[in-house]
């Protein structure tokens, strides 16, 4: 299993739209939602769309913002118990995507001289990321965005020099036990702690969502603030993103409209809509919609969030370990699409739902959501497919 990563071609096998809102049927067909005059959707991205169903996901949708207008494209269905369409206005959990919202708001302490990007972790957060070899006064605050800490993964994902994680480290989110369970971010750094590093600091870059709970505790020590109220403070309030939130503790739902989550589990796929996302925190439990997202990544790469030197710091790149010839930024992923444009955004699983997100050059923003992981590289692939035609142009 392989939940809260960004872009990846390791397929996990367990995981205020713009507008005008429109109404649709439920159905196996692509549907287009202009919210003003806009190019028609290309024969190849509505097949693209189309074929992510036909590949077995319950429903998909395309939000594309830019230049061309804004656009919505769905297909199949948002909940298979009623057959109701995914809503163009849709919330889902977005994963991994709240790594970017994390990472920006402490580029902003940076710039505001309250955060030094190669200070230690342990000038802010001393005693934390200590034990079984892991040390925080040879982490960085860099390293922990950029995913070169070497500290263990919380969920037992990876491999430590020598071996792989401790015989029963790994955190199964999709477990009743775990689902409705609340956790405090301690307590995740604190079971990490409990396996040895995964390598060096500094000598290679592994994505461990370790980092990033370590880094939404940063925020909290340094501002006084939770990182829910300070990515709301500086982001959310600032660009106008109604539909994004970072749930409550206790808030196991998602606000409506929204379509069901699904996961696979033992073969069989569940309802997987209604968790707690404690266990993700800083690392993913963000929720928002297709449009919002594009808005954040949007104002984000214009330089409306950031001085210019620190998004140059958040575009400064290390070979990213689960998608070959794409970049790992702070918080942030160049990756590359067929037709040669530049392209940054992240991306995020987590079970119930994969968001893909991207920005290109022209302006062009991308989200791409299906409501379950894929459960094979035909299905990962489809969902792909449909991302790198809309940010191509189609």
């Amino acid at each position: 299993m392989n939940i809260l990563r960004g872009y990846s071609t390791k397929v996990a096998l367990s995981g205020m739209a713009i507008g005008a809102i429109f109404a649709a049927t439920a159905c196996n067909s692509a549907t287009s939602t202009p919210a003003a005059p806009t190019a028609a959707p290309s024969q190849s991205l509505t097949q693209a769309v189309n074929q992510v169903v036909e590949s077995g996901f319950p429903g998909v949708q395309a939000v594309i913002d830019g230049p061309g207008g804004h656009r919505v494209l769905t297909a199949g269905v948002g909940d298979l118990q009623t057959g109701a369409p995914f809503a163009a206005d849709a919330q889902v959990r977005i994963g991994s995507n709240t790594k970017t919202f994390v990472t920006t708001v402490i580029l902003q302490l940076v710039a505001e001289g309250k955060v030094e990007l190669d200070a230690p972790i342990e000038r802010y957060l001393p005693d934390v990321v200590q034990g079984n070899g892991n040390d925080g006064n040879r982490i960085t605050v860099r390293q922990l965005m950029q995913h070169t800490s070497g500290i263990p993964d919380y969920l037992g994902h990876g491999t430590v020099e020598g071996g792989m994680a401790a015989e029963g480290s790994q955190l199964d989110p999709t477990a009743d036990a775990i689902r409705w369970r609340q956790y405090e971010p301690a307590d995740l750094v604190r079971r990490a702690m409990t396996m040895p590093p995964n390598y060096e600091p500094g000598a290679r870059a592994e994505y461990t969502n370790t980092n990033y709970i370590v880094l939404g505790m940063l925020i909290d020590k340094v501002t006084g603030q939770s990182p829910a109220a300070e990515i709301t403070r500086r982001i959310i309030e600032p660009l106008g993103l109604r539909a994004t939130y970072f749930p409550a503790p206790g808030d196991t739902g998602i606000r409506d409209p929204h379509p069901s989550g699904y996961h696979q589990i033992d073969g069989k796929r569940v309802d997987f809509t209604i968790t707690d996302t404690s266990w993700a925190g800083a690392a993913g439990a963000m929720i928002s919609t297709g449009a919002d997202v594009n808005r954040f990544f949007i104002a984000l790469l214009d330089g409306k969030l950031l001085p210019a030197a620190q998004l140059a710091e958040m575009q400064r790149t290390v070979p990213f370990d689960r998608e070959p010839g794409a970049g790992y930024g702070l918080g942030l992923i160049h990756r590359p699409v067929p037709c040669g444009k530049e392209v940054w955004g992240h991306g995020g699983s987590i079970p119930g739902f994969e968001v893909r997100t991207g920005v290109a050059a022209d302006g062009t923003a991308v989200t791409v959501t299906s409501n379950q992981l894929p459960t094979s590289r035909a299905a990962f692939d489809a969902v792909e497919k449909v991302f790198e035609i809309a940010i191509c142009g189609g």
